[in-house]
């Protein structure tokens, strides 16, 4: 019991908790601009004579069935509410329309590309966007190839990559150009021998390398493949002190240096080759270079020439500068370091790893592999949002597949062709900006298109438009009259801006908030401001303290099945006023008198009084809830017994005075119980069935008429057959004394048995005693020979 009363009490409290949070009247708003930014659901009532007595101007923010219900017309509220406006929505289109190969920047992908979104303070508003993957797509591909001396034998492969890499993606797109560049590392100590001999060949003297290098443009984006093998078979091989390479400060430069790369606004591929592994941002402290890398392009004549004076990148800028420029990575490295870049594929979005063979030949098949993967995939990615404003997706893939959360921006195994819908929600809390619009961008990782959102913010009510700067109604101007309610200048306050900030608390102004000199100040329910009682809040927004003196309340009236006002009535200054057919101080006495109703149509069976749809028994032998219950009456039955029986038989208690007694009823009498009236011959008929003296039963019906046909043969019980009694008794004695002789007979048997076998026992046990005669003496004598030695 104890525990389930805690129970009851902790699970109560929660509910309570849930039941009066309120953010709107949590938020006591002095405006209607405060009142729909405190939340959804929040409205305003502009009615200027909404407020009662003692009320303060947050009243008049509440939700919006609370405001109706406490007395505002629905015309009166202000409960402006968010909208979605498209701005630009172009078809989706493929590369080719009507026979015309369009240019990259006139193919869509994304559907719409502008919207303007009016947000109101936790109402989110929702859009779909649509995405399909056009056929034919451009592709820009640039090839950044590590050629530290361990990537000797991969250079001679990648030096036939152009043409033949071109030859395989024209089977993907009729558009394709093809770039190359080549990494080192930072030519500073201790990443390279800064020695004059070795910064002209940091190989072996035997062998002939170029010298070192931290990243160089070789070959800008051209459709030309020939032109690519030409200027990649020209390339020496060159070479570094340590492990890890400067590959991050390639990626840097060829990512922010669009214009000497030649990128367009199309998909963007950086393939990174190497077969080791890579320098961050904290590395170049090696080196004494503490600057963080500015992010900034700095190529001169195709080289970058700051790669000693900037550290290098960390892996979060270099996401952000991929992302913000929509370039897609492949790292094709060898299968020691595969691994480490698949860690490095996880925290760089649209990235893909390959295993590079030892020699690099599996380069092409391993480009138009990842290329495939990140193509099929699509992820959205939006802009910075700004502070208060929320953002949620919901994808609509393929076959019907739907998710929420992080994976809402995705969708997986996108053919050419394939169309996707994400659904889009929006939410503000509050006003970001102080009302400002804001722009945000939405855009598929890897892809040049966007779409564009303003966001405009709902601050205030359309009522503010309409405000009169400095109202007479407002205490001889001392605020502007606005939707209803008064918003004071600055220094003033109450509810209509009467009194300064430096008069809020005087003797003769509180005087004027008690009701008498024995009373608390507002009946201590309120305070007192500017000589008028504003009385407290509630946690529950339905409870209200009112009157001049906060002295009434709609909650401390009587109950009545734990109900305030029984549930039939609603309770003003703590009386209940109760609804129609109710009265009592808890309006717990119903006054309809249909429960009060017996079977026979009469108010509590004509024996009692209906009071508060209950009965009152007048008649102390009746009860019941409708007085129809008299455990001492007796029965009808058999009050009509005696005369049944003997003007029918001439029996019974009544025989000799049955004229007298027992002529109140006409007598139908009937040969067989059958022929007795049924229930469904006529109606009011009750069958009877009672026992006279000798044990027989009769029947009989009486109905309302007086007419009582009892049947006209008894059934009475037949008497006792002797014979097999007393034969049934003597087999019952001499089957007993059969078997009494048979159990002694039995016992006899197994004692004789038992008897005989401990006399063969006995029997078998015993022993005869052999001792010797003592006065026998044997016949024979030995005589030993004294002079005998035994020799």
């Amino acid at each position: 019991k104890y525990e389930s009363r805690v129970s009851l009490f902790f699970w109560m409290s929660v509910c309570t908790c849930l039941t009066y949070g309120n953010e709107c009247t949590k938020a006591s708003a002095q405006s209607c601009g405060e009142c729909i930014q405190a939340g959804e659901k929040c409205g305003w009532c502009t009615d200027e004579d909404f407020l009662k007595q003692g009320e303060q101007k947050s009243t008049r923010c509440d939700e919006i069935e609370a405001l109706i219900t406490k007395g505002c017309s629905k015309a009166s509220i202000e409960d402006p509410r968010g909208t979605v406006t498209v701005n630009k929505n172009q078809a989706l289109t493929d590369r080719t329309k009507d026979g015309v190969k369009l240019k990259p920047d006139q193919i869509t992908q994304i559907q719409p590309q502008k919207l303007t979104l009016d947000l109101r303070s936790g109402e989110a508003q929702t859009f779909n966007l649509t995405f399909k993957r056009a056929e034919d797509y451009p592709i820009d591909l640039y090839y950044l190839m590590d050629l530290s001396y361990s990537m000797k034998d991969d250079l001679e492969n990648v030096k036939n990559l152009g043409t033949d890499l071109m030859f395989e993606m024209q089977k993907i797109t009729s558009d394709f150009r093809i770039g190359f560049g080549s990494f080192v590392e930072k030519t500073v100590m201790p990443y390279i021998s800064t020695t004059p001999a070795k910064l002209l060949n940091p190989c072996t003297s035997d062998q002939n390398c170029t010298s070192p290098f931290s990243y160089k443009n070789v070959l800008s984006l051209t459709a030309d493949g020939s032109q690519f093998n030409n200027l990649v078979s020209k390339q020496q091989i060159s070479g570094n002190l340590d492990s890890p390479e400067g590959g991050f400060d390639a990626i840097m430069q060829v990512t922010v240096c669009a214009n000497q790369i030649g990128w367009r606004n199309v998909t963007r591929l950086l393939v990174f080759s190497t077969d080791a592994g890579f320098h961050f941002a904290g590395d170049g402290k090696l080196g004494g270079i503490v600057l963080p890398n500015d992010g900034k392009c700095h190529l001169q004549e195709n080289m970058y020439t700051m790669s000693h004076y900037y550290d290098y990148p960390s892996i979060a800028h270099l996401v952000q500068k991929l992302s913000e420029n929509n370039i897609q990575t492949i790292f094709a490295v060898t299968e020691e370091f595969q691994p480490v870049y698949q860690e490095l594929k996880n925290l760089i979005p649209k990235s893909a790893v390959g295993t590079l063979s030892s020699d690099s030949g599996n380069v092409i098949k391993l480009i138009i592999d990842a290329y495939n993967s990140l193509s099929s995939e699509i992820i959205l990615e939006n802009s910075r949002l700004p502070e208060g404003v929320s953002i949620s997706y919901i994808s609509h893939c393929k076959n019907g597949v739907s998710e929420k959360g992080e994976n809402g921006r995705k969708c997986s195994n996108i053919s050419i062709g394939d169309q996707v819908t994400f659904e889009v929600a929006v939410t503000a809390k509050g006003c970001p900006s102080n009302g400002k619009s804001e722009t945000i961008k939405i855009k598929p990782l890897g892809f040049t298109e966007e779409v564009e959102i303003v966001l405009n913010f709902i601050c205030e009510c359309e009522c503010h438009e309409d405000g009169i700067p400095n109202s007479p109604a407002c205490h001889f101007g001392n605020g502007t009259l606005e939707c209803g309610a008064c918003r004071c200048n600055e220094g003033r306050i109450g509810r209509v801006c009467e009194c300064s900030k430096d008069e809020v608390r005087t003797e003769d102004l509180d005087a004027n908030c008690r009701m008498d000199n024995g009373t608390d100040i507002c009946s201590n329910n309120g305070d007192c401001v500017c000589g008028t009682c504003e009385c407290k809040k509630r946690d529950n927004p339905e409870e209200r303290y009112s009157g001049k003196f906060c002295e009434c309340d709609n909650f401390n009236c009587d109950r009545s099945n734990n109900k305030l006002c029984g549930g039939h009535g609603r309770c003003e200054c703590r009386k209940c006023i109760c609804d129609a057919n109710y009265t009592g101080s808890a309006c717990d006495c119903s006054l309809d008198t249909s429960t009060c109703l017996a079977s026979n149509k009469q108010i509590c069976n004509g024996r009692g009084i209906c009071e508060c749809g209950v009965c009152k028994c007048t008649d102390s032998k009746f009860q019941g809830p409708t007085c129809e219950i008299c455990p001492t009456c007796p029965g009808v039955c058999t009050e009509h017994k005696d005369c049944v029986q003997c003007r029918a038989f001439g029996t019974g208690d009544k025989k000799d005075t049955c004229e007298k007694e027992c002529s109140y009823f006409n007598l139908i009498i009937k040969k067989k119980k059958e022929e007795l009236p049924q229930p469904n011959d006529q109606p009011y008929i009750n069958h009877c069935k009672e026992r006279d003296a000798n044990d027989c039963w009769f029947f009989f019906t009486y109905a309302t008429k007086n007419d009582v046909p009892p049947s006209g043969k008894k059934k009475c019980p037949s008497g006792p057959d002797i014979i097999p009694i007393v034969a049934g008794v003597v087999a019952g004695i001499v089957l007993i004394g059969l078997a009494l002789l048979i159990i002694w007979k039995l016992l006899m048997i197994i004692h004789d048995r038992r008897e005989f076998a401990k006399f063969e026992k006995e029997k078998m046990n015993a022993k005869w005693d052999a001792g010797e005669n003592p006065i026998y003496k044997s016949a024979v004598t030995t005589v030993v020979n004294p002079k005998y030695e035994g020799k």
